[in-house]
């Protein structure tokens, strides 16, 4: 029910932003738009990578996935060997799940499957929203929207994996497609999609 927090240096912020690694990417990141395939392949691996854990535990191994993935290549991670993914599952240094892992290159085949299609980022911002919320506080905040349901289900069809409507959520409010930023904080209407 917390409304937005101003922070040590003045400045007011959503309350999970407020500290450390995550301040900063709050500040420089959370909900500025993400153009090109490489880049939103990786936030939609790095969202599915997330499903059931902190948003911190996958930001403090962003580092580590971009090494062992290719940097996001969709091409690259597409030719990833049986080999090479059995490999990752001893790597402390991401998410050692094997259905996530093997889901990193499921994607990245399906990603190339899309070109046809106008490509990732079309297709994804064929499911932007006409409004974007305006929570006040985060007892405001949806997880879900009928776009995330409808973008998970589409891309599910086209043989995507952990790409559920609330990863698909979390993935437009990272990338500025929905404004979830709190009413209060500096960085509402950041995006420049939607008015502050």
């Amino acid at each position: 029910m917390t409304a937005a927090l101003v922070g040590d240096d003045g400045v007011a912020r959503c309350p999970w932003g407020s500290t450390g690694v995550l301040r900063t990417y709050h500040d420089t990141e959370w909900g500025v738009p993400v153009r090109g395939e490489t880049a939103l392949f990786e936030r939609l691996c790095l969202e599915g990578a997330q499903a059931g854990l902190s948003w911190l535990t996958i930001l403090n191994k962003r580092e580590r996935y971009r090494e062992v993935f290719h940097h996001f290549e969709v091409d690259r991670v597409a030719a990833m060997t049986d080999t090479d993914l059995d490999a990752l599952m001893s790597d402390a240094g991401i998410v050692r799940n094997r259905g996530k892992v093997t889901s990193v290159r499921t994607n990245a085949r399906a990603t190339i499957e899309l070109r046809a299609e106008g490509g990732l980022e079309a297709f994804i911002e064929s499911f932007a929203p006409v409004a974007t919320p305006s929570p006040e506080r985060t007892s405001e905040l949806p997880t879900t929207a009928p776009e995330s349901s409808a973008l998970s289900k589409a891309l599910k069809k086209r043989g995507f994996s952990f790409v559920g409507p609330t990863t698909m959520y979390a993935l437009m409010e990272a990338t500025g497609i929905v404004d979830t930023h709190l009413t209060g904080c500096h960085r509402r209407g950041v995006s420049g999609r939607w008015p502050a």
